[in-house]
């Protein structure tokens, strides 16, 4: 148990180590990766190998910074969508205030009740016993049986 005390401390050097193995070793599976995608065959039996080669040699025409379009004039500010927001916040804090427990009352409830009767028209009364009756005998009359079984 003599060892000296710069061999215990250099035992950090041994994590870069192996941070940097780790990423080399990261980076040479992805460059393996890369090569094989360019090398790949596209089955010449399937729907899309034409397509596949066209578009894989075809010169491509990227645009300019000239051909990006301008900025579009018919939109509304950043802030007023913000202004919006606040208003239907707004909005419905005084709906929850309006509709809060205990800050409405049932008055002139019996005027309510009035004209609520006058617009369900007359009261009936209970049925009797001869309209029981004769409900039942117009009804047996519209009825029409079952046709017979077939044998």
């Amino acid at each position: 148990m003599n060892a000296l005390d710069r061999k215990i401390m250099n035992a950090g050097n041994s994590t870069i180590a192996a941070r940097v193995l780790g990423v080399a070793s990261v980076a040479a599976l992805a460059a393996g990766c890369v090569g094989s995608i360019a090398s790949t065959k596209v089955d010449p039996r399937s729907p899309i190998a034409g397509d596949v080669a066209r578009l894989a040699t075809a010169d491509k025409d990227y645009p300019k910074f000239s051909e990006i379009p301008p900025k579009p004039t018919d939109v509304r500010p950043a802030r007023v969508y913000g202004e919006r927001a606040e208003a239907v916040l707004a909005a419905g804090a005084d709906l929850d205030a309006a509709t809060a427990p205990n800050t409405w009352t049932l008055n002139a409830t019996s005027s309510f009740a009035a004209k609520a009767r006058t617009d369900a028209g007359p009261a009936l009364g209970a049925p009797t016993n001869a309209d029981t009756e004769a409900f039942a005998n117009s009804v047996r009359k519209r009825a029409t049986p079952p046709p017979p079984a077939k044998r």
